[in-house]
C-alpha cells in the first residue's frame, strides 16, 4: 500500500506537470504541408516531423514545425494540404552541428482538435516564463523598434524550454529594461521568417528562425 510520503510525491508531481502545461499553451490550424517524416523514438515510443502551413491576418503564410508521437496520428489525416486544428506546447532543443550546439523549435502535439472554425485565431500561444539573458534592443531602417527576449519555460521532470521572443514598438519600450529573472506571462503567436547566416567569409547559407512575436506582456510577481 502507498505510504503517505509516496502520496505526497505523487500529488506534488502531478502538480508541477499541470503546471508545466498552463504555462506552455499553443493553438494552431492550418495545413499540412509536408509528408510526416520518422524523427526518433522515446521510451518505446515514436514521433515524427511535418510541417504546418498557418495563415495571418494578411497574405502571409508560416510555415512550422510540428513534432507528434505515433500514437495520435492514426485518429487524424496528415495528407499533404490536409486542413487540421490542434493543442500543443512550443518547445526547443539542441542540436550539434560541427562543434557547435543549435537551438532548434518546434510545436509539439498534445491532441489534435475535431472541430475546425475558421473564425478562431489560428495562432495563439500563452506561455509564462523567466527572462534568462538581457533583452537586445534595437530600430530597424524604417525606425521600427524591436526588442528581442529569451524565456526560460519550465516543462515537467525539471526541464525547460528556451523561447525567442521578440517584442515591437511600445511592447519593446517596455521589455527593453526588464532585468534577467524576470517572470512574464505572454501571448502571441509563432512565426517564421527567413534570414542570412554567415558561414564563412565567402559563404552564406538561408535559414529560416522561428520565435513568438508577441502582442502582449504582464510582469509576474
Amino acid at each position: 500500500m502507498e505510504n503517505q510520503t509516496e502520496k505526497n510525491q505523487t500529488t506534488h508531481d502531478f502538480a508541477k506537470e499541470n503546471a508545466a502545461l498552463l504555462s506552455n499553451k499553443v493553438f494552431l490550424q492550418g495545413k499540412v504541408d509536408s509528408k510526416p517524416v520518422y524523427s526518433h523514438e522515446l521510451y518505446g515510443e515514436g514521433f515524427y516531423e511535418f510541417f504546418l502551413l498557418v495563415n495571418r491576418l494578411s497574405d502571409h503564410c508560416d510555415r512550422l514545425p510540428v513534432t507528434v508521437s505515433e500514437r495520435l496520428m492514426e485518429s487524424v489525416d496528415l495528407s499533404m494540404g490536409a486542413s487540421i486544428a490542434l493543442n500543443g506546447q512550443f518547445r526547443s532543443y539542441n542540436k550539434l552541428e560541427g562543434d557547435r550546439s543549435r537551438l532548434m523549435l518546434t510545436v509539439f502535439v498534445r491532441d489534435f482538435a475535431t472541430d475546425l472554425n475558421p473564425d478562431t485565431n489560428p495562432n495563439a500561444v500563452e506561455l509564462s516564463g523567466h527572462i534568462c539573458k538581457p533583452p537586445i534592443y534595437r530600430t530597424t531602417p524604417f525606425n521600427r523598434e524591436i526588442c528581442d527576449i529569451l524565456l526560460a519555460v519550465n516543462r515537467a521532470y525539471n526541464k525547460s524550454d528556451y523561447i525567442p521572443c521578440i517584442a515591437w514598438g511600445r511592447n519593446a519600450r517596455f521589455v527593453k529594461t526588464i532585468e534577467t529573472g524576470q517572470k512574464l506571462n505572454i501571448c502571441g503567436r509563432i512565426q517564421s521568417r527567413t534570414y542570412v547566416k554567415k558561414i564563412s567569409e565567402v559563404h552564406t547559407e538561408n535559414r529560416i528562425a522561428y520565435e513568438l512575436s508577441i502582442n502582449k506582456i504582464v510582469l509576474d510577481g
